[in-house]
């Protein structure tokens, strides 16, 4: 079978390695889609386990199970999740599923055809599609169950004014999710494409992050966001973060610079202002039962966030385009479909 193994964003290999068996409590599935996520094109972040075969946001079909599979069965459309908690540890009894100590296997890369899913994943962390969920759609289950978990977090609720600094994919479903329950949403990117597909989603003021953001958002809003999520890492998205958030409000680190910045936090203003600074990293399995209900019920419309479909053997391109961000908000692959697709 076909496998991209990633060294750098630059260099991504095609190679061909045997398609797995799976024993006795693992199954393989065949993957139709498997969305390029922003934290795979994060070097710093995937580099020291380079190389490797990355993606894992999948929407697969089953094609062999082991003898003792019981609950899956060739055909079954599926999404699998990345990891599952053990859901035993004082981590997890404490709802810190992503910080779980007991995580030991994680899914096979899903820029493949196919994938050999390990015991623990099949037995917890598979999840059969609803009919009306298509597999493009289910490539945006795990972000959006990490959006789910981080406006949990935040306490977002009807009537709050929210805003979002930095909308690709991820911050556009922080739109789309905080407009579901209510909320005034206040956008701001400096990319124009993104704005308007911000716009698209029903943004309440559109801001552009190269103007003057806070005196613009008290123009437009008349006070600063009651909770700002941060979904951009550049340094200059941090400071607005700062400067952009009321009194009593909370700021959601969603993205963060590289592990070399240096961010420093107004720590003396924001304790006179009762500032709440939070980080939302990864989700939990109720997170992703509730993103699946939200896309079955079409309260989270996902479709138009593609932007790119994409072979295997384009999956440089598709990088390149994630990469980049001026032109993409969705990009997927699809491993089993050899030409490239609008």
């Amino acid at each position: 079978m076909k496998v991209a193994y990633w060294y750098n964003n630059k260099d991504i290999r095609i190679e061909e390695i045997p398609t797995p068996i799976p024993g006795p409590k693992e199954m393989l599935v065949k993957v139709i889609s498997c969305g390029i996520c922003g934290s795979d094109i994060v070097e710093w972040y995937r580099l020291p386990r380079a190389p490797l075969v990355q993606g894992h946001e999948i929407g697969a079909q089953v094609v062999t199970v082991g003898d003792s599979v019981k609950k899956y069965h060739p055909g079954d459309r599926v999404f699998i999740a990345p990891k599952v908690p053990c859901g035993k540890c004082f981590y997890c009894e404490n709802g810190h599923y992503p910080q779980c100590t007991e995580v030991k296997e994680r899914l096979p890369g899903g820029f493949a055809e196919h994938i050999l899913v390990p015991e623990i994943l099949v037995e917890r962390g598979t999840y059969l599609l609803p009919e009306n969920i298509t597999y493009d759609q289910s490539t945006f289950i795990e972000p959006l169950a990490c959006v789910v978990r981080a406006q949990r977090q935040a306490c977002v609720k009807k009537g709050q004014s929210v805003m979002v600094i930095g909308c690709g994919m991820a911050g556009l479903l922080h739109i789309k999710l905080a407009k579901a329950k209510g909320c005034k949403v206040i956008a701001a990117d400096i990319n124009k494409m993104k704005l308007e597909f911000a716009a698209h989603m029903k943004a309440d003021i559109i801001i552009n992050a190269a103007d003057n953001v806070s005196e613009r958002l008290i123009v437009e809003n008349g006070k600063k966001a009651d909770i700002v999520f941060l979904c951009a890492s550049a340094d200059s998205a941090v400071e607005q973060a700062w400067r952009c958030v009321d009194k009593g409000g909370v700021i959601v680190l969603f993205a963060v610079p590289g592990p070399d910045k240096k961010v420093v936090v107004p720590i003396n203003d924001f304790w006179m202002k009762e500032i709440t600074i939070i980080t939302s990293y990864y989700c939990g399995p109720t997170d992703i039962s509730e993103a699946i209900k939200l896309i079955e019920s079409d309260k989270i419309v996902v479709d138009d966030l593609i932007t790119h479909r994409l072979a295997l053997t384009d999956i440089i391109k598709g990088f390149q385009l994630v990469s980049d961000g001026r032109e993409s908000i969705k990009v997927i692959i699809k491993p089993n479909e050899y030409k490239e697709k609008p």
